[in-house]
């Protein structure tokens, strides 16, 4: 499976994506196409607890397990994607890519991994 999800990263910088990366729930790498320059270990870290928030925040309102995390900036977005129990899929975009179609690859790697 490794290969099929470092494929699939790779795949998303058609759709506009700079770096992107499959993140245990834990912040360990599972397996990453980042662009130079970051560290990939902090990023990880960092991703998984932007979910473990939002997670926490939706339990304490008796929500359901939030689906996707939404991270604004001037020069784009960053999207992380429920992956199941065990993982998140984070997009890095650019300010022109399409969101909806990022989104559709990102869902694919999702269930991909959901089927495990």
């Amino acid at each position: 499976m490794s290969e099929e999800l470092k494929s699939m990263l790779r795949e998303l910088r058609q759709d506009g994506v700079k770096s992107s990366a499959v993140i245990s729930r834990d912040g360990l790498v599972i397996e990453a196409d980042l662009d130079g320059g970051a560290f990939v270990e902090t990023f990880a870290i960092m991703c998984a607890t932007l979910m473990g928030a939002a997670v926490t925040a939706n339990m304490e309102l008796n929500r359901g397990t939030p689906e996707k995390v939404t991270v604004e900036s001037q020069d784009g977005k960053m999207l992380i994607l429920n992956a199941g129990k065990k993982a998140v899929v984070v997009s890095v975009l650019e300010k022109s890519s399409d969101e909806k179609t990022v989104q559709k690859h990102m869902e694919r790697i999702a269930s991909l991994l959901k089927q495990g």
